[in-house]
């Protein structure tokens, strides 16, 4: 059994402008011990994923259907309690901004201690020393020292490592890591995925890594979700998922960011347009506004997450065929343009017999 499954997750906030679908339909597990990347641009519904699995959307004027289930229970037919119990205890979360996440008027330690005592009976000494050792563990030098400091005295990457002390002082079993390598440093970055990296060796846990930069990805992830317009468009392993990605969006996000044997003149491509609206969505597939493979029938039919693989552990949501997919990205991968591509691989029949 998994120790966290998702199953057809739907979280629509009512607005006065009309129902934000920011999660529409979204499923994957994780086993303990495992790491899975979710990744997209900005308002594809990965963060708004993972709050509800701790949740903090319950709050919210938002309608969630689905299951979460974690250990066998479904999280959302879970007590307010009963979330605040498994809430830092089972589950963890590292968010993007460490300094509005950190209390500014309240020093590191203390509020590395109130999170220990809240789920376990220590004594305030224990949980001191508690909170000094998860410091020392997570690289901050002088432990003893800084668990006094506030946090306007700590640098950006080490605010970051005392959010991952707090979130793995209770040593959860599944622990969500919301871009925690925003504005940081590219030196900074690497410690910190290096440090969570290390940390799940040591504690066994489970890691949702949620980003747009498919480097982090690389770094952290087993599995990869990649995430367009509050659904789920590309679902597999790591190694898969970046030498044979099937749906245009990946592509799109893999040739967008740069690479160590490109030449250093190679330009990126961009994706074209923007993200879709999450009240009014595109029909049929939502991505065809983007899609430089766009026929008119994708305009239309709203494709399923189907399968390519008979073993089901990579599945994509494209109304391409996947000979067709195949022959493009190879295309792609080798340099080509997209429209350079789609010329060369016209021809390749699609199940309506239409050509790419």
């Amino acid at each position: 059994m998994a120790l966290l499954e998702v199953r057809d997750l739907r979280v629509h906030f009512r607005t006065d402008d009309g129902i934000v679908k920011a999660v529409d339909g979204v499923s994957y597990a994780i086993d303990k011990g495992r790491s899975l990347g979710i990744v997209g641009e900005s308002g594809s519904g990965k963060s708004v994923s993972s709050l509800t699995v701790m949740g903090l959307t319950r709050f919210s004027d938002a309608d969630i259907t689905g299951e979460v289930i974690f250990e066998g229970n479904n999280l959302l037919e879970a007590s307010d309690a009963e979330m605040r119990e498994i809430r830092g205890n089972h589950i963890a979360m590292i968010f993007q901004d460490p300094l509005s996440s950190l209390h500014p008027f309240y020093r590191v330690g203390d509020q590395l201690v109130e999170g220990i005592r809240i789920h376990n009976v220590v004594s305030q000494k224990a949980a001191r020393e508690r909170a000094i050792e998860m410091l020392r563990v997570v690289g901050i030098p002088e432990p003893g020292k800084r668990v006094d400091a506030y946090p306007h005295e700590f640098s950006g990457g080490m605010r970051q490592r005392a959010m991952i002390a707090m979130a793995l002082s209770n040593e959860p079993k599944l622990l969500i890591a919301d871009e925690p390598t925003t504005a940081l440093d590219v030196t900074v970055q690497a410690q910190i995925l290096e440090l969570i990296g290390r940390l799940q060796e040591e504690f066994d846990t489970a890691v949702i890594v949620i980003t747009h930069d498919l480097g982090v990805v690389a770094e952290m992830a087993g599995d990869v979700a990649v995430m367009y317009a509050g659904e789920i468009v590309e679902y597999g392993a790591l190694e898969r998922l970046f030498l044979a990605p099937e749906h245009p969006y990946t592509w799109g996000l893999l040739k967008s960011i740069p690479r160590l044997d490109a030449a250093r003149d190679e330009e990126l491509v961009p994706i074209s347009g923007r993200p879709p609206s999450l009240i009014s969505p595109p029909s049929g597939c939502h991505f065809h506004p983007r899609c430089p493979y766009v026929r008119e029938r994708h305009t239309k039919v709203h494709p399923g997450l189907e399968p390519i693989l008979e073993d089901g552990n990579h599945l994509v949501r494209c109304l391409l065929e996947s000979p067709t997919r195949k022959a493009l990205w190879k295309r792609l991968a080798a340099g080509e343009e997209p429209a350079a591509a789609r010329q060369e691989v016209e021809g390749v029949p699609t199940a309506e017999g239409e050509t790419v």
